[in-house]
C-alpha cells in the first residue's frame, strides 16, 4: 500500500477548519482535521508535506512522522506542526482500517466503553470566522440560532439556567471565562476588584444553586501577568474549583510555577504547547496538575500517546483538548479511552448539535453525559456525502 494522493477541503462558511484525505493505491482513505490557519497549514501541506510522503506506505506512521516534522525552529503549535498533527491522524485512520479495527484498538485497546464529558461553554458560532480569540469574536447570535446551544450568552446572561440545561443533559462539568470581559484582560497586567467581582458571579451562583453536583472551570486563555492570575485564583479558592486554565502564558513554565506554588486551586492548560520537551517542562517546571494537549495542533495521535505516557509517569491526568473540528473530537474519545490517566473528554455542544453535520457523519455518540467512539473502523468519521459539490467548497489535491 501505498499513499498516492492528499487532497484538502475548506468551506467558506467554516474558514478556520481545514480537512484533509489521504487516499492509498488500495483505496483505503484516511481523513484528518485541524482548526485555525486553515490557509497556511494548507499552503504547507502541499508545498512541504506532499513531497516528503507521496509514494510512501501510510502505515509506517512513525517513520513518516519524523519525515514530516519541520525545522526545529518550528516546532511549536504553528502552521508546520499543524499541518503535520492533521496527517498524521489520517494516517492513524488509514492503518486502523487496513486492520479492520477501531483506532482505540491499535492504541492498546479501550479501557472503557465510554468517559464523561465537559462542556467548554460556546456557541455555535464561536472564533468561527478569524482565529483570534477574543469577545468581538466570540459570535454571541442567540437570535439568530432558533434554540442552539448559545452557551457563551448563557454563561454571561443566564448561569443558572445553562447549568440546569447541563445538568438535565447527564453533563456535570462545565468551563467558563468571563474573566475575558474584563477591562483588565486588554493588557493583562492587573484586574480591578469590579471587575473580578463580577467576572465571578456566575462561578459563585452556580455553586450557591447546584453545589457539588456541577464541577466547575474557569478557562482565563493565557491573559493575565502573575500578578492578576494570583488575585484570580485567590479569588476562585473559596468556590471549589475542578481547574483554573491557561491562567498565564503557557511557555513561562517558570511562573507557571510560581503560581501553582502559590494557591489551591489545581492548574490545567497546554493546548497552545507542542513537543515533549515543552509538555515535560510544563509538569516538572511548571508543576501543572493537568496537562492539555491538542491533537490537531501538537504532533498527531504519535505525539499524543507519548504525552500521556510522560504524565502518567508523574501521577497526573491528561486532558484532550476540543474546542475545534469533529475529527478532533472523535480521535481524542479514542485517545480517551485507551488511557487511564484521563478522566474526562471535553467537547462543545453548541458545535456538536451545530456546524459538526455540515462537514461529517457517524459522530461520537454522547448519551447522559457519556461519550462513546464511534462505531466503524478508524476513527469512525467520514465525510459528509455532497460535500464536494457545495458552493462554497475549495478543494487542492496533490497526486503522485
Amino acid at each position: 500500500m501505498k499513499i498516492t494522493a492528499i487532497e484538502t477541503i475548506r468551506l467558506q462558511q467554516h474558514p478556520n477548519v481545514l480537512m484533509a484525505r489521504v487516499i492509498t493505491d488500495d483505496g483505503i482513505t484516511g481523513l484528518g482535521e485541524t482548526f485555525f490557519g486553515a490557509e497556511a497549514v494548507e499552503a504547507d501541506i502541499h508545498a512541504r508535506i506532499a513531497g516528503e510522503i507521496l509514494g510512501q506506505d501510510p502505515t509506517r506512521i512513525e517513520f513518516l512522522n519524523a519525515k514530516m516534522r519541520p525545522y526545529a525552529g518550528f516546532g511549536s503549535t504553528g502552521a508546520e506542526m499543524r499541518a503535520l498533527s492533521m496527517i498524521d491522524v489520517a494516517l492513524w485512520d488509514i492503518a486502523a482500517k487496513s486492520m479492520q479495527c477501531p483506532l482505540h484498538d491499535l492504541l492498546g485497546g479501550a479501557t472503557r466503553t465510554s468517559i464523561p464529558v465537559y462542556n467548554t461553554c460556546a456557541g455555535p458560532h464561536y472564533v468561527s470566522q478569524t482565529a483570534a480569540v477574543r469577545p468581538d469574536n466570540f459570535g454571541t447570535r442567540a437570535s439568530d440560532d432558533n434554540g442552539s446551544y448559545e452557551d457563551l450568552d448563557g454563561f454571561l446572561k443566564h448561569p443558572l439556567d445553562l447549568a440546569a440545561s447541563l445538568l438535565d443533559m447527564g453533563i456535570s462539568s462545565m468551563k467558563i471565562w468571563p474573566f475575558d470581559f474584563a477591562q483588565g484582560a486588554v493588557d493583562g497586567i492587573d484586574i480591578s476588584v469590579d471587575d473580578l467581582n463580577t467576572a465571578l458571579r456566575p462561578f459563585e451562583q452556580i455553586r450557591a444553586k447546584f453545589g457539588d453536583k456541577m464541577r466547575l472551570k474557569a478557562e482565563l486563555h493565557g491573559l493575565w501577568s502573575l500578578n492578576a492570575a494570583r488575585k484570580i485564583c485567590a479569588a476562585l479558592e473559596p468556590i471549589g474549583m475542578d481547574w483554573v486554565e491557561d491562567p498565564i502564558w503557557m511557555d513561562r513554565t517558570e511562573q507557571i510555577g510560581e503560581l501553582a506554588a502559590s494557591t489551591s486551586v489545581p492548574l490545567a492548560g497546554g493546548e497552545t504547547l507542542a513537543t515533549l520537551g515543552q509538555f515535560s517542562a510544563l509538569m516538572d517546571v511548571g508543576k501543572i496538575a493537568t496537562p492539555i494537549m491538542d491533537v490537531v495542533w501538537a504532533g498527531g495521535i504519535t505525539a499524543a500517546r507519548k504525552i500521556a505516557v510522560l504524565a502518567e509517569a508523574r501521577g497526573r491526568p491528561i486532558a484532550f483538548h476540543d474546542c475545534s473540528g469533529p475529527v478532533t473530537l472523535a480521535v481524542s474519545t479514542h485517545l480517551a479511552l485507551s488511557q487511564t490517566n484521563v478522566r474526562e473528554q471535553e467537547f462543545t455542544r453548541g458545535f456538536y448539535y451545530g456546524w459538526y453535520g455540515d462537514f461529517v457523519e457517524n459522530l461520537p455518540p454522547i448519551r447522559q453525559g457519556m461519550i462513546s467512539a464511534p462505531i466503524g473502523n478508524g476513527h469512525g468519521l467520514e465525510l459528509k456525502p455532497g460535500i464536494a459539490k457545495r458552493d462554497d467548497v475549495s478543494i487542492r489535491i496533490s497526486k503522485l
